[in-house]
């Protein structure tokens, strides 16, 4: 594993595992394999112990868990994906606990945290990190919480790292979060930034602000306030209340991942367009293949954007809710498409979702307003069917190294299912 990175424009050097700099360099690393041996080096060959991992337990491992301690939340966003669950819903720090001492014992060292507000559970968190020293942690967070006294402890523990929600400029953002959330998010870059803690940004874009999000002067901003890296999430109309009108146009999409790719380029920067990057992934990496995600009821789901699952952690061990019925059908699936710009089940091939969903006997996690998988898929079967031909237009003018980097993961993928047995456990 490299020892340093550049970051905007300089060298910096990186500490090793846990520190919360070596995580995003891990990251970083990862988005950025173009070829099957650069991806196993990824984290000093840790791929091949979690594939080893996986035969010894019989399931798939995955690179990292997404853990929801909590759905609680200091603010109400507009179009925010957690907002079907219930507001009152929190995992015991003893759950918790327990959940990371299941994960590491499958060696997942990884853990995104999410919400909801993580932050909601400051000192359960410092107090899981402290404990959990062989395991690196990074939340997703609105960073509203962050204060001077929360950012010393941070930086005394190492092991925990941000990414902090932000919508482009203050306009945009306190549209969705709330006025005068923008000035408390550059406030808590300002805070971390001044204790050398390394932290990224998260952008969701929609058809009102995408072009903002994908602007240089918005990613110049991000760089100059410190940020390492950034995700982009493109609005996902998930839940019956969903507003559609703020889904992005087949155009849209394809604007933001014209101009992500080209500032990355120019920059030497690593920025996420999750649902334009499937070329540096076997496609949609849910379900365990990349990552698995626990609500904060312990519904265990492929993803934190897909609401449905047939197992829950107060149930089941974290090793059987892997090798489910739901999950591996799901991974059976993958990759939902031969074009990796159309990996998403849930907006680009909705089809396969639905038969996913009840082939295997999953049920909707939402608990406010669960949401049948035909009703979900009846909303963005127009999506993905107007986005097709432009994303197929679009694969067949990517680099070669891009279609060489989705050969790669397929192949791995393959070669995951082959070595496990898929069977219950």
């Amino acid at each position: 594993m490299r020892k340093s990175m550049t970051v905007n424009g300089k060298k910096v050097s990186v500490p090793p595992f846990p520190h919360h700099k070596y995580f995003l360099s891990v990251v970083s690393k990862f988005f950025n394999s173009t070829d099957i041996l650069s991806l196993i080096a990824t984290d000093n060959f840790k791929l091949l112990d979690q594939v080893w991992s996986g035969i010894r337990n019989k399931c798939f491992v995955p690179r990292c868990l997404l853990l929801d301690p909590t759905s609680s939340c200091n603010l109400q966003c507009v179009g925010c994906w957690s907002a079907g669950y219930h507001k009152r819903d929190n995992l015991s720090y003893e759950t918790l606990d327990n959940i990371l001492e299941q994960a590491e014992a499958l060696n997942i060292n990884y853990c995104f945290l999410s919400g909801g507000e993580p932050l909601v559970r400051k000192d359960d968190l410092l107090k899981l990190c402290e404990k959990h020293r062989k395991m690196s942690f990074s939340a997703f967070t609105n960073g509203t919480l962050i204060d001077e006294a929360f950012a010393d402890r941070v930086a005394e523990l190492s092991n925990l790292t941000f990414s902090l929600s932000i919508e482009g400029f203050e306009e945009n953002t306190d549209f969705r979060r709330g006025k005068g959330v923008y000035s408390r998010v550059i406030r808590a870059m300002d805070i971390l930034a001044s204790r050398d803690i390394a932290f990224a940004f998260s952008a969701c874009y929609h058809s009102k602000n995408y072009k903002e999000i994908a602007s240089d002067e918005f990613l110049d901003f991000m760089r100059e306030k410190g940020c390492w890296m950034g995700w982009l999430f493109t609005y996902m109309p998930v839940g019956n209340d969903a507003d559609l009108s703020l889904v992005c146009t087949p155009e849209q999409r394809a604007y933001v991942r014209k101009k992500i790719l080209s500032y990355n380029k120019k920059h030497d920067i690593t920025i996420i367009d999750f649902w334009n990057s499937g070329h540096m992934a076997a496609g949609c990496v849910a379900a365990s293949t990349g990552f698995v995600h626990i609500n904060s009821r312990g519904d265990i789901e492929p993803c934190a954007f897909c609401h449905y699952s047939d197992s829950n952690i107060h149930e089941v061990s974290l090793k059987d809710a892997l090798n489910s019925a739901f999950f591996r059908a799901f991974r059976d699936a993958q990759p939902f498409s031969d074009n990796p710009l159309r990996s998403c089940p849930l907006i680009d091939v909705p089809e396969k979702l639905v038969e996913v969903v009840e082939n295997s006997g999953a049920h909707s996690t939402e608990l406010a307003s669960p949401e049948n998988v035909r009703d979900l898929a009846a909303k963005t079967k127009p999506i993905a069917e107007k986005w097709q031909p432009l994303a197929d237009r679009l694969y067949s003018h990517c680099p070669d190294k891009h279609k060489r980097c989705f050969k790669t993961n397929k192949r791995i993928l393959g070669f995951r299912k082959s070595k496990n047995t898929n069977n219950p456990a």
